[in-house]
């Protein structure tokens, strides 16, 4: 029989899959593995070497020594070296992919996010369209690195969870799609982090606010903020945040005033 070789665009959903999945989760019995089989009409093993053809791409395990299997690695490097290069392109490209092989429009299978946005049209559109789904698949790349969970409390329900990023979206372009730009938080400490009002430092310890400190005297306090101080975020599978995003979140973002 002869072999089926694989396309850019099969490469690309596989690498989108790769960036969502927690890493114990690259085997055969996982769900979104078998569904991205079906979608490209390959057996669930060819997927997930893929998948660990990416792994042995990703900097992170080959700091730590893991080849994983490099067998595929010269057809996957160029499309993990293209996301480096430009992440917001390559992320929407591979949700719009992903949609055309589901049968549907990105508007359609995306429209909770863009119910709002009916009355726009052309470029002013699009730009709005492509920032809110690779958002979205950010959210779901920094969940997945926290294996879906609040770095400071472990809550682990998804509708409380949120991808909280070190430099702000509006910042800085290059970086807001990068992985190491983004903590898992919980509501609370999602917009707490977001105003300052909480930093983590450089050891990953969490640091309040001279603001917030002014309500210790408050229940709320007690509650939420004073058994958090000083205490370390839950190591992420993959991406630890980058010292330099801290330092940036330490430097202009954070509190440090009364």
């Amino acid at each position: 029989m002869e072999r089926k070789l694989w396309t850019r665009e099969e490469l690309i959903l596989v690498f989108n899959l790769y960036l969502k999945l927690p890493f114990g989760k690259l085997h055969t019995r996982t769900p979104e593995i078998i569904d991205m089989a079906n979608i490209l009409g390959r057996t669930v093993n060819s997927i997930a070497i893929r998948l660990t053809n990416f792994a042995s791409c990703d900097p992170y395990h080959q700091n730590r020594g893991v080849k994983g299997m490099v067998g595929g690695i010269k057809q996957c490097q160029p499309i993990w070296d293209e996301f480096f290069e430009n992440k917001e392109i390559l992320i929407f490209e591979s949700e719009r992919i992903l949609a055309q092989k589901e049968n549907q429009t990105i508007e359609n299978k995306y429209q909770e996010l863009l119910f709002d946005l009916k009355d726009l049209k052309g470029e002013t559109k699009l730009r709005e369209v492509k920032t809110r789904v690779n958002q979205n698949v950010f959210r779901q790349i920094v969940v997945a690195n926290y294996s879906g969970k609040c770095a400071i409390t472990g809550i682990d329900l998804p509708e409380l969870l949120f991808a909280s990023h070190i430099i702000p979206w509006s910042k800085n372009e290059e970086e807001r799609l990068n992985p190491e730009n983004g903590i898992c938080l919980s509501a609370l400490y999602d917009k707490a982090f977001d105003k300052g009002l909480i930093a983590i430092n450089e050891k990953y310890q969490i640091l309040l606010s001279e603001k917030l400190k002014q309500k210790k005297n408050y229940d709320y306090f007690g509650k939420h903020f004073a058994q958090i101080e000083n205490q370390t975020l839950i190591t992420p599978q993959k991406y630890l945040p980058k010292k330099e995003f801290i330092q940036y979140h330490l430097d202009v973002v954070f509190n440090t005033t009364s």
